[in-house]
């Protein structure tokens, strides 16, 4: 294979919405660049095969059940009809729009885009295998790794069926099975579990703790996990699935708990257990750069890694594993590698499980402050209490503050509800400008929408909230 020789100013492996922001950003700053990726646009696995498509069902999901909601204010649409094909071509729609859109900045700002797979030489240098069966060799000054990360399946768990699906798999939408299982209660399971049961299946979910998003704050799980019960065939916490076997035209999970094991049938599987930096194949092991037990490549505030001219972003330098993390992590790489001073050093980052009702958060929950020395207490506005709630014919939700007790500076915030994940964004300032509840109580929000439940916790933090009073005996209580 003739190999052809170029030189770039940045190299970016991987165009998801970190590596694209990285390339964006530095062609900006006047950098000649080079974006790499097997994709033929850019977007990552996000745009094509994540968090795009995914919110794309998830509206689907939420028409469905706000139909179904509709008849108890005396509005009856009667049962849904499903059209797999025209679902699917809305989804695909949707990812070809912006997939299409950032191909299209991508040649506006000069970046040279290679559609391929690229693998360090050495600290310097980098060749890429593109689809058209050629090799481009790269000479760089530097070089940003965004290579993501890809669903960890256990080796228990693997068959070599079309009927056991990743979050890929489960996106592609090819069917609608009548019974399926999800492994794995964290918000991909939970996300894409609720759309195929808005679709109608029967949807059961095994967890291996005893809660669905572990690591959550409990307030707002219990809020969905109340929605769920009603949603889902089932919910079955502290179990796992030991073994999965091919049984004719279904599939058969043995599931392990605390009570012994039990055989049940599925029509297909979806694992989502978790996600693998792709930190391997990439030819860290011809450089000097340095990778944790985890496979997350190690990086300083920065985002330089052990060797100067190279730098690591996204879900390859480790948790959270966010869009929105990897793109500010991008223009911090895009900045450094422009030669000028830049850190990424947010004081919060908001995440967002997009189920109905959605869960959002950003900052410290009680338990990250109590293992951080921090004295703190907590203000919760129930949206019972909230107008804008009640004409939704929602007021599940809530929204809780996480307040330090001697400055009464917000350090965290968590919200369950329907727009949760945008009210976080509010919330996520007010952490970064280092807001007190004063602060946030003071400001004048519009009236009536859910974003008042905000102003309205911090309120109840000082015992003034004008809709919601907590009662004596409860206080005691806690």
């Amino acid at each position: 294979m003739a190999v052809e020789r170029r030189t770039t100013q940045l190299l970016v492996l991987g165009a998801g919405p970190g590596g694209y922001a990285a390339a964006f950003r530095a062609a900006d700053l006047g950098l000649d660049v080079t974006l790499v990726d097997p994709e033929p646009a850019p977007g990552g696995v996000c745009l094509h095969r994540g968090c795009i498509p995914s919110k794309a069902l998830l509206h689907v999901a939420t028409l469905i059940e706000d139909a179904r909601r509709a008849s108890a204010m005396g509005v009856d649409f009667g049962e849904p009809k499903i059209d797999l094909e025209r679902l699917r071509a809305f989804k695909d729609d949707v990812v070809g729009r912006l997939t299409g859109g950032l191909a299209q900045l991508c040649k506006a700002r000069g970046v040279s885009y290679l559609q391929g797979r690229g693998r360090l030489l050495d600290a310097r240098s980098a060749h890429v295998d593109c689809v058209q069966a050629r090799r481009i060799e790269i000479r760089f000054e530097h070089a940003v790794l965004a290579t993501g990360s890809r669903p960890v399946t256990p080796e228990s768990l693997r068959l070599d069926s079309p009927r056991v699906m990743t979050s890929s798999g489960a996106l592609a939408l090819a069917e609608r099975p009548s019974d399926l299982l999800v492994v794995g209660g964290g918000y991909i399971g939970l996300e894409l579990g609720t759309v195929y049961a808005a679709l109608g299946s029967r949807v059961t979910v095994v967890e291996a703790t005893d809660s669905l998003l572990p690591g959550v704050d409990r307030d707002l799980v219990r809020v969905l996990a109340r929605t769920l019960e009603s949603r889902l065939a089932a919910v079955h916490l502290s179990t796992e699935v030991a073994e999965l076997s091919i049984d004719g035209d279904s599939l058969q999970a043995r599931l392990r708990s605390n009570d012994g094991e039990r055989n049940e049938r599925f029509d297909a599987v979806l694992v989502a257990v978790g996600r693998r930096p792709n930190s391997s194949g990439l030819g860290l092991e011809e450089t000097q750069i340095e990778i944790d037990e985890r496979g997350f490549v190690r990086v300083d505030e920065a985002r330089r890694t052990a060797e100067p001219s190279i730098l690591a972003i996204g879900d390859l330098c480790g948790e959270p594993m966010l869009a929105h993390k990897a793109t500010h992590e991008g223009l911090v790489a895009a900045e450094v590698a422009a030669g000028r001073p830049a850190a990424f050093e947010p004081q919060a980052i908001p995440a967002v499980v997009f189920t109905d009702p959605e869960i959002a958060w950003c900052g410290m929950t009680e338990e990250d402050a109590r293992a951080a020395g921090i004295e703190v207490k907590a203000a919760r506005f129930p949206w019972q209490a909230s107008g804008r709630a009640l004409t939704l014919g929602r007021s599940d939700g809530l929204t809780k503050l996480i307040v330090d007790a001697a400055s009464e500076r917000i350090v965290g915030v968590a919200v369950v509800g329907p727009g949760a994940g945008e009210l976080i964004g509010e919330a996520t300032l007010a952490i970064e400008m280092g807001a007190t509840t004063t602060d946030l109580a003071a400001t004048v929000h519009a009236h009536p929408t859910l974003s008042e439940t905000l102003m309205e916790a911090a309120e109840a933090f000082h015992g003034r909230s004008l809709h919601y009073r907590r009662s004596p005996a409860r206080d005691r209580r806690r």
